[in-house]
Parts: C-alpha cells; sequence; structure tokens
C-alpha cells in the first residue's frame, strides 16, 4: 500500500540555498512557514545539511510579512535594507505583522 519504506530516501532533492542535488535521505526538510510537522496539503522544500546547520533556528513569527512589506526581492538591496531596518527599529522588535503593529500603534494592547 504505501511502498517500501526503505526506497523513499533514493529520490533526489535540490538544496534550496547552494543548489546542491542530493539524495532525499542526505537532506532536511525546509518549511519556510516553520510549522513542518503539520505535513496535511504541503510540498517541502529541501537543505543540504551543511545549509541547514547554516540556517538560523530562531523564530520568525510575523518574518514573512515584514520581508514583504519591506519590499524584498522587488526594490534595489540597499532601499530593502533600509526599509527592513527601519521597520524592524520601528517597534517590531519581534517581528509581528503589520496588522499587529497597527493595532498596537492605535493603542491597542
Amino acid at each position: 500500500m504505501w511502498g517500501r519504506r526503505d526506497r523513499r530516501g533514493h529520490r533526489e532533492v535540490t538544496c534550496v540555498a547552494c543548489g546542491t542535488d542530493l539524495r532525499r535521505s542526505d537532506a532536511r526538510e525546509y518549511d519556510k512557514f516553520g510549522d513542518r510537522y503539520d505535513r496535511r496539503d504541503k510540498e517541502f522544500e529541501y537543505l543540504c545539511k551543511p545549509c541547514y546547520r547554516d540556517l538560523c533556528h530562531q523564530p520568525r513569527r510575523g518574518l514573512e510579512d515584514l520581508l514583504v512589506e519591506s519590499g524584498a526581492g522587488e526594490q534595489p538591496r540597499d532601499r530593502f535594507l533600509a526599509t527592513y531596518a527601519a521597520l524592524a527599529e520601528g517597534g517590531a522588535s519581534d517581528l509581528e505583522s503589520p496588522t499587529e503593529r497597527d493595532d498596537r500603534g492605535r493603542g491597542e494592547r
């Protein structure tokens, strides 16, 4: 029904950080939303072990929203970094979402 378990790891995947092709069994799963244990309806990306070790394993609540708001990938690097730094220093020290920052700015606590 599920196939032989020992054959699952022989599929090749590509590390999203460095582009190395490697066996699935030699890779680590990466979920950009930070919840790799919720496996329903997800396609995971993969990292090789050296890139996985270099990955920051700190909580990243709201990081995706902050990156989008900062214009990641849509504006020159210098402008993105300045915008990101300004937003992060402007009270988003725990990388809260834009909605949470708006609520805080209106005095809702």
